[in-house]
């Protein structure tokens, strides 16, 4: 198996850390990522992978 596939285990603090994104960030890569996928050519790959992030991460989020 490759160890960049290898699921990652090992032992964390429980001290308090920041977050690896804050939500307002999250809310803003969606955005973002929505913007890009309708002013990149309509049907194009990078349109449809831009659109498809977007949704995943969106519906990751919670809402208000």
């Amino acid at each position: 198996m490759d160890d960049l596939a290898a699921p990652v285990t090992g032992t964390y603090s429980d001290a308090p850390r920041e977050p690896l994104i804050t939500l307002v960030e999250a809310r803003d890569v969606v955005r973002l990522l929505m913007h890009f996928a309708e002013t990149n050519g309509p049907g194009s790959d990078e349109e449809l992978d831009a659109y498809a992030l977007a949704t995943e991460l969106a519906g990751r989020l919670p809402s208000e």
